[in-house]
C-alpha cells in the first residue's frame, strides 16, 4: 500500500503551489483590498485543502485502499472517510496554529519530520515480535540484537544475524541512516558568502550567503510527491483493468502481506533497489532509478527558483529595497553577478540531494531516502530557527553560535 506519508506530499505540494500563487497574484490585487477580503482569501484556501482532504479519502476507500468496499460495507466506508476527513482537518488546524506565531516553522514540515522520525524510531526499538521461521525475533534492530547474543548460543553467529538479518531492520541499516544523517547535516554547512554593503550608510558591511541546498528540501519534496501519485494512479488502473498493456506500462503490482511493491512499468523503474544483489542482477533498473532522481532533482530544483521568488532577478531587487549593494558591482551589474551564483547553486544542490536519497536507499537506511533526507533538512531548519530567535532574544545559545 502506499505509505501514509504520501499525503503529507501531496498536502506539502500544493501548499508550495499556494505560495507561488500568493506571489504571483495575492500582491498584486488581494494586497490593495481590504482585511475582510484577505480573511475571505484565507478561508478561501482552508476550504479548498479540506476538498483536497474529502477528494482523496472517498478515492482511497473506493478503490479498496482499505479493503474491498464491498466486504467493509457502507458504514464501515463512511466512517473511514469521516475519519480521513477529521484527520485533514486537525491538520489544517494545526499548520494554522503554527502560522500565526505559537511554534516554529511550517506545521507541514513538522508532521513530516515526526512521521518518518516515527518510523526510524520504531524500526530501531519496537518490541513488536515476528516468526521469521527460525524462531519469534523482535522488529527493532537493537532490541533484536541483544535478544539474539542472549538466545544464541553460538554468539558470532547471532551477531552476524543482528547485523545482517533480511526482511527485518538489522544494525547496518541504522548505522546507515545515522551516517546518512550526518553526512546531510556536513552538507548543510557548504555555502559561498557575497560581501554586499549599504547604499545609505558607509562603512556597513555584510554578507548575503549562498548555500549549497539553495532550494532545501524543496526538489525532493516535490519529486517525492510527483512519484507517490503516480503509484497511486497506476495501483487504481491495476485493480480495476488489470492486464490491459497501457496499464502494465504504467506499473504491474505484486502483494506481500499489507504490502503492495512494484515488479514492472514505470513505477518499478522509479523505485529504488532493495538490495545490492538486485543491482548487481538488473543493473539497468539502477541506472534509469540514478538517472531520474539526479535529473528531477536538479530540474525541479532550478525550476523552483523562478517561481518561488529567490531567482538571481528577485534577490537583486530584494537587496535594493535594503538599499544593499555588492561590494565591487554596480546595482544594474547585480543581476548578472548573482546570475553566476544562484542558478548553480540551485541545481547543483538539486542534485546532491537526490545523489544523497540514492546513496541512502542503496545502503539500505531505515525508511527511505527520501524520508531521510526530509527529516534531516526539516530538522536542520527547526535547529537554525531556534538559533536565530535565541540569538535575537540574547539566551543562551549565543555563548555557542
Amino acid at each position: 500500500r502506499l505509505p501514509p506519508i504520501s499525503f503529507l506530499f501531496t498536502s506539502t505540494t500544493v501548499f508550495l503551489s499556494k505560495q507561488w500563487y500568493q506571489r504571483r497574484v495575492r500582491e498584486a490585487v488581494v494586497s490593495t483590498q481590504s482585511t475582510g477580503d484577505r480573511a475571505l482569501f484565507n478561508g478561501a484556501q482552508k476550504l479548498f485543502g479540506m476538498l483536497i482532504t474529502v477528494c482523496q479519502a472517498v478515492v482511497y476507500v473506493v478503490t479498496g485502499m482499505y479493503g474491498e468496499p464491498s466486504d467493509l460495507g457502507m458504514g464501515i466506508c463512511l466512517l473511514i472517510i469521516i475519519q480521513l476527513l477529521c484527520a485533514g482537518l486537525i491538520v489544517l488546524l494545526l499548520d494554522e496554529l503554527l502560522q500565526k506565531g505559537y511554534g516554529l516553522g511550517s506545521g507541514i514540515s513538522l508532521f513530516i519530520a515526526t512521521n518518518i522520525c516515527e518510523t526510524i524510531v520504531w524500526k530501531a526499538f519496537s518490541p513488536a515480535t515476528i516468526n521469521t521461521g527460525k524462531g519469534t525475533e523482535f522488529e527493532g534492530a537493537v532490541i533484536a540484537l541483544f535478544h539474539l547474543l542472549a538466545t544464541r548460543t553460538d554468539k558470532v553467529r547471532g551477531l552476524r544475524e543482528a547485523f545482517y538479518r533480511q526482511n527485518l531492520p538489522n544494525l547496518m541499516n541504522l548505522m546507515a541512516t545515522v551516517a546518512v544523517f550526518l553526512i546531510v547535516i556536513y552538507f548543510q554547512g557548504f555555502r559561498v558568502d557575497l560581501p554586499i554593503k549599504s547604499a545609505r550608510y558607509r562603512g556597513q558591511y555584510s554578507s548575503y550567503p549562498i548555500k549549497l541546498f539553495y532550494t532545501s528540501n524543496i526538489p525532493i519534496i516535490l519529486q517525492s510527491a510527483l512519484v507517490s501519485n503516480i503509484y497511486f494512479l497506476s495501483q487504481i488502473l491495476s485493480s480495476k483493468f488489470a492486464g490491459n498493456v497501457f496499464v502494465n506500462l504504467i506499473g504491474t503490482w505484486a502483494e506481500s502481506g499489507y504490502q503492495r511493491y512494484p515488479i514492472g512499468g514505470l513505477c518499478y523503474y522509479l523505485s529504488p533497489p532493495e538490495t545490492i544483489s538486485h543491482i548487481i542482477t538488473d543493473p539497468i533498473h539502477a541506472i534509469v532509478y540514478i538517472v531520474f532522481m539526479l535529473g528531477s532533482c536538479a530540474f525541479l530544483s532550478k525550476t523552483w527558483i523562478d517561481v518561488s521568488g529567490s531567482s538571481a532577478k528577485d534577490v537583486a531587487r530584494q537587496l535594493r529595497d535594503q538599499q544593499m549593494l555588492m561590494r565591487g558591482h554596480r546595482e544594474k551589474s547585480m543581476v548578472h553577478e548573482l546570475n553566476r551564483y544562484i542558478p548553480t547553486a540551485a541545481a547543483f544542490g538539486g542534485l546532491c540531494i537526490g545523489a544523497l536519497s540514492v546513496l541512502a536507499d542503496f545502503l539500505g537506511a531505515i525508511g527511505s531516502g527520501t524520508g531521510i533526507l526530509l527529516a534531516v533538512t526539516i530538522i536542520y531548519q527547526y535547529f537554525e530557527i531556534f538559533v536565530k530567535e535565541q540569538s535575537e532574544m540574547g539566551g543562551m545559545s549565543t555563548l555557542f553560535f
